[in-house]
């Protein structure tokens, strides 16, 4: 009886030190849409939008009111993801520019250090990803060899992804002009010029057909399914297409907002078709009994597009129909409406139902986030990092940011410091808004706190020196 009794307790003390060990070590699962502005989602109010599994998502988790993305456009938000760092420091200035270095830590590289499986799924956008097939914007051209840096290089064991952008429906089939940003040198009907691929010159070619989100989500389910049955934990990076342009969608996702152009019945189909692909996603967790203990962040790389018609115009337009519900600026903006995006994180395990928080985040923090609930002190990677944990927030633990959140973009320059904005154009004509106050950035208020914009201005060239020393190598 003693040895049973024995065996027993053995078997009991096993099992509680592996749940233990698998409840501090959470599986991860990181989404980001394309263009997806604030106002896109059902739970920030959008008068028309259905996202109901986003919203399910919000109201179960955290929802950060003020979340940024670290970039106004796609690559360098992705850069910062990835390595917790501003993408200014690697040489990643805007879309289609520059790589991600081999020297750089990636998120997937982090997380292999405590036996996590990797996959990358949707869009990369980080460097091309052949050098032997002309693809996309820069792949399979001899000049632009030195941006080869594929998912697969950068410690990711599964990957399903493009360079960059494709249309929404039916991804590799060029679509009619109407859903624009199509080259006019491209047929409508033939080969878009871009491809899926999953390794060294292993192209896709089978379930390319219909909606773009739910071809991502059948690579993203069996990689989940793979993984809990090899006992192993997981990072998935799933990076969506949509919204971003060209838009379109199928009849099913037209039919919800019949009611509506035909530019607004595509361009809120496929964000109803994306949150579609959530929804099954948390089905996929429940009925796997793992939703508890995975960690689900939901954002976007940047605020909405607008058409090249009308570009300097903060409006919506053809199917670039985003809603910054009053946040002045878009797309490529350093202002609100370009870098205010929707903010969620999921973890019922961890995280308390309708928690909001409404200090400034952005994308930069997810890196240290994770290294900080994995035990990783990412300090022995000697070098900065932009970033800080998000954890005390959503815990309740701070109440004001310990880092101010600094930008750069093109000529622009902006520094946010709890709930105050500084921006420039050209380093010049520093403007100072209270965001608590003025959400729309109306109110310029440097006249009347020089001492604060002093301060700030201080804070960013600090900030911004560090950067530049990182861009001429002292990070490795």
């Amino acid at each position: 009886m003693s040895k049973i009794k024995a065996i027993l307790t053995l078997l009991f003390i096993f099992f509680l030190t592996e749940v233990f060990s698998q409840s501090d070590r959470p599986n991860i699962i990181l989404i980001m849409a394309d263009d997806q502005d604030w106002g896109d989602v059902g739970y920030n109010g959008h008068p028309h939008l259905k996202t109901p599994h986003l919203d399910a998502m919000a109201q179960n988790g955290a929802v950060f009111s003020r979340f940024y993305s670290a970039g106004s456009v796609c690559s360098p938000t992705r850069a910062s993801v990835m390595t917790g760092r501003h993408p200014a420091r690697m040489g990643i200035c805007s879309a289609n520019y520059g790589h991600l270095r081999d020297q750089e830590i990636s998120l997937a590289e982090m997380v292999k250090e405590k036996g996590y499986r990797t996959g990358h799924f949707g869009k990369w956008h980080l460097g091309t990803l052949t050098r032997d097939i002309l693809d996309a914007n820069r792949g399979g051209k001899k000049e632009n060899d030195l941006h080869y840096a594929p998912p697969w290089e950068h410690g990711f064991d599964v990957s399903f992804v493009t360079e960059s952008k494709v249309p929404t429906w039916d991804p590799m089939i060029t679509p009619s002009q109407s859903a624009e940003d199509v080259r006019a040198t491209l047929i409508e009907g033939e080969h878009f010029g871009t491809y899926y691929w999953t390794g060294p010159e292993k192209r896709v070619t089978e379930n390319l057909k219909g909606d773009d989100s739910r071809i991502i989500m059948d690579r993203v389910i069996p990689f989940i399914e793979k993984s809990v049955a090899q006992r192993q934990t997981f990072l998935s990076i799933i990076w969506f297409h949509a919204p971003h342009l060209p838009v379109l969608t199928g009849k099913k996702y037209k039919s919800l907002y019949s009611q509506l152009s035909d530019d607004q019945q595509h361009y809120y189909g496929v964000i109803s078709a994306l949150d579609e692909q959530v929804g099954r996603l948390r089905k996929k967790l429940r009925s796997l009994c793992i939703a508890d203990n995975t960690l689900v962040f939901y954002t976007s790389d940047n605020g909405p597009e607008t058409s090249l018609e009308v570009r300097e115009k903060n409006i919506s337009y053809g199917r670039a129909q985003g809603l910054t519900n009053g946040l002045r600026g878009r797309k490529r903006s350093l202002h609100e409406g370009g870098i205010r995006v929707p903010g969620i994180v999921e973890w019922p395990a961890k995280i308390n139902p309708g928690t909001r928080v409404e200090v400034p985040c952005f994308t930069s923090d997810y890196f240290p986030t994770i290294a900080h609930i994995l035990g990783i002190d990412i300090n022995k990677y000697q070098r900065p990092y932009d970033g800080e944990s998000l954890q005390p927030y959503w815990n309740k633990q701070k109440q004001k940011r310990t880092k101010a959140l600094a930008f750069k973009f093109g000529n622009q320059l902006a520094l946010i410091d709890n709930y105050f904005k500084l921006y420039s154009i050209y380093d010049e004509e520093y403007r100072l808004y209270d965001l608590q106050k003025d959400i729309a950035e109306e109110n310029d208020l440097s006249s009347l706190q020089p001492k604060r914009v002093a301060v700030l201005q201080s804070l960013y060239q600090a900030w911004n020196l560090s950067v530049q020393n990182s861009n001429k190598g002292a990070d490795y």
